[in-house]
């Protein structure tokens, strides 16, 4: 009998990953593409790609993938992917784009955040699309589009998400899925449908932007070009992107109230997911969004993480290994510096979803090393998840964390320092690529493979104790912290 596979690829903002997945969500041993690539940033705070540079790099991890992979034996019958969340992308009436592709991370539509807040009621929209007024979601971008580059708003026929552009170039159909459309901050969670409210403000018709998925079981066939192409493909079914961030946690084994989702890779997310509806109130520094039409999840994002840890080690000029720098930090008292730092040097977006946020660092003296500011910046951006997941605990109680990401992994000594900040347990599967796994668990469930993600184990890892002597250190830098950003962030 033939060995039935699926592919699994995820698209990032930082890389292309590709894989041959077993009918468990396992992977395929030495099949693992990872083809690295960048958004531009510009200065006055963008952050994009070509669309059709960023289909070129898609398209040669799925050559890459296959080519790696022509000697494993078996029949390729689905396609599983997840997408960055947030991307925006206007396209012509002849599928050509009108723009560039803007990521999460572009800011220059921030001071259209002020406009929505005036104009329309926030905390109203907030619980029925699950997302604050920011310049990361779709309708602050889609104003400064109309008010900035007018010519280049009317001669737009579409705004999808990068996930769509590809799909309408691979499948030939303008269809997202609720996961991908939800998390736009132009979507009804509730009523799972595009937002009549927020539409009819932007001006935005029905028209203008993607299909939703019919359900969550709809998939897909390559066109003649990509079926010709691709030979081992041409016969599977594709299912549209979901968001990364729900993948995340599918991949993770957290898909119940009781169990969040903490990664840090070039930025941070703390997520709970579960089977079931929105809470009657969500948190006002949360946003909720869904995996499907089954299932939400809420959590929080940062947009500092590892790349806060790397911009400091190439600014601070520190020479020597991560190891070198883990072991030095390892060796000092917790919060023992004497220094505050706010840590958003990329900006803010949960908790407070202030645009002007800037980074500071408070509290230097003569005495100050660079490994002082370091840890300190560590610390900070533990104590940004605490608030998390006070709001988080306070919807849905929780009682064990899985940690993941390339920084975690890099980092014990930061790992430990969030458990002790936060005061909980936490776990590091050794697993890799728990967002590529959980698109593919997702498409296993839809398929009729599993039964049920719920029931899929979580995979085991390396378990770190909360140690509640640093905690009470903790949580007196945390004080320092929080009066800190109420006086240079949240002046209200």
């Amino acid at each position: 009998m033939t060995q039935e596979l699926i592919l699994g690829l995820d698209i990032g903002t930082s890389s292309v990953r590709a894989a041959l997945c077993d009918l468990n969500g396992n992977m395929v041993p030495k099949t693992l593409v990872k083809n690295e690539r960048t958004l531009t940033s510009t200065d006055d705070g963008g952050a994009e790609i070509d669309a059709e540079v960023a289909l070129r790099q898609i398209v040669r991890a799925i050559d890459d993938v296959l080519a790696i992979s022509s000697g494993v034996e078996g029949e390729i019958t689905h396609v599983a992917m997840c997408a960055f969340w947030h991307s925006l992308v206007g396209v012509d009436a002849k599928g050509r784009p009108t723009t560039k592709v803007f990521g999460w991370a572009d800011t220059r539509s921030r001071e259209q955040t002020d406009v929505l807040r005036r104009k329309v009621d926030e905390a109203e929209t907030h619980n029925r699309t699950g997302a604050r007024f920011h310049s990361s979601f779709w309708p602050a971008k889609l104003l400064w589009l109309k008010n900035d580059s007018p010519e280049v708003f009317a001669r737009t026929s579409r705004w999808l998400s990068l996930s769509d552009f590809v799909a309408s170039r691979l499948f030939g159909t303008l269809v997202t899925s609720t996961s991908m459309a939800s998390a736009t901050g132009l979507f009804d969670i509730r009523e799972c449908v595009w937002d009549p409210a927020l539409m009819k403000f932007l001006k935005i018709r029905l028209s203008s932007l993607p299909e939703l998925a019919n359900g969550d079981n709809e998939s897909f066939r390559l066109v003649g070009k990509y079926a010709k192409r691709w030979q081992r493909l041409a016969n599977a079914e594709w299912f549209p992107a979901i968001g990364d961030g729900a993948a995340n946690n599918i991949g993770a084994g957290c898909v119940r109230k009781s169990k969040a989702a903490l990664m840090i890779g070039t930025s941070g997310a703390m997520r709970v997911a579960y089977r079931g509806t929105p809470p009657e109130k969500i948190p006002s520094g949360l946003w909720c969004y869904r995996v499907d039409r089954k299932r939400v999840i809420m959590g929080g994002a940062l947009s500092d993480g590892g790349g806060l840890y790397r911009w400091l080690k190439e600014n601070l000029k520190l020479t020597g290994s991560d190891d070198r720098i883990e072991a030095e930090i390892a060796k000092r008292d917790p919060a023992a510096h004497g220094l505050t730092v706010l840590p958003f040097f990329a900006g803010e977006r949960s908790t407070g979803y202030n645009e002007g946020a800037t980074g500071a660092i408070l509290g230097t003296r003569s005495s100050t090393d660079s490994i002082d500011i370091v840890q300190a910046a560590l610390e900070s951006v533990a104590y940004r998840f605490a608030e998390i997941f006070d709001q988080l605990n306070s919807t849905c109680p929780l009682k064990e964390i899985i940690a993941s990401g390339g920084a975690l992994r890099a980092s014990p000594v930061w790992t430990q320092m969030i458990a002790d900040v936060i005061g909980q347990n936490m776990s590091l599967p050794e697993s890799r690529e728990a967002s590529m796994r959980g698109a593919v668990l997702l498409a296993l469930e839809s398929t009729g493979r599993i039964k049920k993600i719920e029931d899929v184990p979580t995979p085991s890892g390396k378990k770190f104790s909360a140690q509640r002597s640093r905690k009470a250190v903790y949580s007196a830098a945390r004080k320092r912290h929080q009066e800190a950003y109420k006086l240079l962030i949240d002046r209200e």
